[in-house]
Parts: C-alpha cells; structure tokens; sequence
C-alpha cells in the first residue's frame, strides 16, 4: 500500500465538494477553479493513496475509499473551523462551520432542534439534517455522509462513540369508528391483513413488525404512506387506517376513548442511540450533551 500520509488538504477539500455538488463543473464555480483543476486535484489525490476515489458518473459517486476521504475533510474542515475561532479577537467575524447529521423522523419533529438550537446560540455553526428512518441512519455515519446520527445500533460504527439516549415507546391504536368496522371479529392474522394501515415511508416497518409480534405471521394489509409526522399521526386519528403513536401522546385520548388500542398493554419499544465520530471538537461534544438532556425529558 502506498505512503498516504500528508494528503493534500486542498485536494480533500476539492472530493468532499464534487461530491456534495455532483459535477466536476459545479464544483469548479464554488471553488473559483476550472472543472479541468478539479480533474487533476482529484486525480492526484488517488495517485496518492493508490485508490480509486469517484466515480465518474453523475452525480459523481465515491467509493468505499472515496468515504473514508471525505470523512476526514469533514472532520479537518470542523476543527479548522473551530480553532480559528479561538483564534479571534473579540467581536472579530469568524466563519461558520457546518455539521451533517442524521436524524429519524419522530424525534426531528419532537425535540431534535431543540438541541440544535442550543448549540448554534453558543457557536457559529450550522446544521445539515438528513431525515431517514433510524435503523438506516448508521450506515450514513459509515459512509461518512453524516458526522453524528439518531440511530437504533446500538455497536458503534468504526470511529465512533456511542451514547444510549432512551426508548420511544409506542401503542398501535384506531379510531373508534374504524375499529368496529375492521376489528368486530377480534385482532387476528385474518382481520389485520384486511384492515389498512397507515407508514411514515416504504422504510417503516414498525407497523409490520407489530403484526409479526402479534401473528407470527409476514401480513401485508392495504398502506397509505405519509411521510410527514404531523400527517401520520392526524390520519390514523382521522380513521384512515391504524398506525403506531407514541405512547406518551395516546395515552390520554386511549384513556378518554377517542382512540382504541388493538392489544391492549402491548407496546413497542425502540431503543435510541446518539452515535458521533470521535473528533475531540468541542461542537461536537456539546451537541451530544444537548441531544442526550433533550432526550431525556422525552424518551423513557
């Protein structure tokens, strides 16, 4: 294997850019080069360390070697970012640093940006959010997409720390109207199969998983799919199929009858873990103790 050491900074920073824009061309404007510099910066770049880093497709795509190199301009960009604001005098105007993470949908709408909002009061940061379902979310942080994620894994992806933050606890409930038409003959494999049900998106699986509890059985009921929690959680109220709502919201209109549980007592319980890679910055680690207090006030 090739000497990799003292990679160019300007030619990292050059890959994380084409990648995140997707064309040579497109990168050359932000970075006031001609597509052509890019070409070279990059090629060099992988003379370097003897690997193939994009491919040349568009959008441009890396490989495996390709993550590990942005990962690192990543991680150096934070820091830089970071040392040269201690570097400044007070009332200078320093640069903004941003932080990619990843994040599942339930908890960005619930208390997530609240721990954002934390941080940017005490820091020039910014945030970029990707929004996926939590049992995915860890193979951002692998592919050096995200520096830190919301995620359901609880071993640690290589290069990072690991923090457990709590379990969201759910019910599977109904509205009245449409229990009675669905579920009149009881909640059986036969009637769960039948009845629609309402999913976040095509990689939610809670409500499936919930019937092969139940059934021991891989059911597949007509879906609705509403990738907004807001909307997910109106229509199943509204009647337009059954879903899983936080047990901590249902509680009280189970309680009330306004929303019928199909298995009384029976939750289900999604452990949550913050994963971020281990950079010794200190956004980052005041980012993780704002996501593990918010977390707490909301998650069991």
């Amino acid at each position: 294997m090739k000497d990799v050491t003292q990679i160019d900074p300007v030619a990292l920073r050059t890959l994380a850019t084409a990648v995140r824009l997707g064309t040579f061309e497109a990168t050359a404007r932000e970075l006031h080069v001609t597509p052509s510099a890019v070409s070279q910066r990059i090629k060099a770049l992988e003379t370097r360390v003897g690997r193939v880093l994009l491919h040349r497709v568009k959008p441009l795509e890396p490989t495996e070697a390709g993550h590990v190199l942005i990962r690192l301009a990543r991680q150096t960009e934070l820091l830089e970012a970071e040392a040269v604001a201690e570097l400044l005098e007070e009332g200078d105007e320093g640069t903004w640093s941003s932080v990619p993470i990843a994040v599942n949908a339930d908890a960005l709408f619930r208390w997530f940006v609240d721990a954002l909002a934390a941080v940017q009061r005490r820091h020039r940061v910014t945030f970029e959010v990707v929004r996926d379902d939590q049992s995915r979310t860890a193979e951002l942080l692998r592919r050096g997409e995200v520096m830190a994620a919301i995620t359901s894994e609880p071993q640690p992806v290589p290069g990072c720390r690991v923090v457990r933050l709590g379990r969201a606890a759910y019910r599977a409930v109904a509205h009245p109207d449409f229990f009675a038409e669905h579920f009149e003959a009881g909640v059986t494999a036969t009637t769960l199969g039948q009845a629609p049900i309402v999913a976040f998106d095509r990689h939610d699986t809670l409500q499936h998983d919930f019937m092969r509890r139940i059934t021991r059985r891989h059911l597949a009921p007509p879906v609705s799919y509403l990738p907004s929690v807001r909307e997910f959680d109106h229509a199943v109220r509204l009647g337009m199929g059954w879903g899983l709502l936080l047990d901590r919201e249902a509680q009280a209109e189970i309680a009330d009858g306004r929303l019928i549980e199909l298995v009384p007592g029976r939750k289900v319980e999604v452990p949550l873990f913050w994963q971020h890679w281990k950079l010794g910055s200190g956004v980052v680690e005041e980012l993780t103790e704002a996501v593990v207090s918010a977390a707490r006030e909301r998650l069991r």
